[in-house]
């Protein structure tokens, strides 16, 4: 059923995208589709191996700078782009780096909250954003962890090329895990968001 809704999802968010696209062509300084645009390809890239993903959220990010250069009080775009910088951070393993991601993000949010002082979700991704770097470094301290038991148990050198396949699939699946929990309230607002705005809803059962 998981791999079910997986699969209408990126059905969805790929529709989005393409939309997105046509629109542009049409009006590139329209800031609602930049910021749909936006929002779809950060989703999409939940869907993508890690490299893949940070590039498709670079592509978020660059769609929601276009945004915020044209409207930079837009508070859907400031949030978007919180949670673009928070999903980028995850996958930079470099503590230093994400920490830039991090900072980011929080004066995007922080942005956010003061354009739209009673959104709850605003506030909670504000409040969330302060505990990103710990969750950060305890999940690539795991993932460092079980690769070092990985390689303690696996064979020689010669055989590096084998143990690479499963030890990077479970670093690759921990982080996804955290990945999704980060980006969660993105996938929920931006389905009630997009279903308003782009896709007729599908009627139920």
């Amino acid at each position: 059923m998981d791999s079910q809704n997986d699969f209408d999802r990126l059905l969805f968010f790929e529709h989005a995208r393409r939309s997105a696209e046509v629109t542009y062509a049409k009006n590139p300084l329209d800031t609602e589709n930049l910021t749909r645009w936006g929002g779809a390809l950060l989703e999409l890239s939940t869907f993508q191996s890690v490299q893949e993903s940070k590039s498709m959220i670079k592509d978020a990010i660059s769609k929601l700078d276009e945004a915020l250069s044209i409207d930079p009080r837009k508070h859907d775009a400031l949030w978007c782009m919180g949670n673009a910088q928070t999903s980028y951070a995850f996958l930079t393993p470099d503590k230093s780096e994400a920490k830039g991601y991090f900072d980011s993000a929080y004066t995007y949010f922080q942005q956010a909250v003061e354009e739209d002082p009673g959104n709850e979700l605003y506030r909670k991704s504000f409040e969330v954003s302060t505990k990103a770097p710990e969750l950060h470094a305890e999940v690539h301290s795991q993932s460092l962890s079980q690769q070092a038991m990985g390689f303690g148990s696996g064979g020689g050198p010669s055989s590096s090329s084998s143990v690479r396949g499963p030890k990077a699939q479970k670093n690759s699946d921990l982080k996804y895990d955290i990945f999704g929990w980060v980006i969660l309230a993105v996938t929920v607002v931006a389905w009630v968001g997009f279903a308003k705005t782009n896709v007729p809803s599908p009627p139920s059962r």
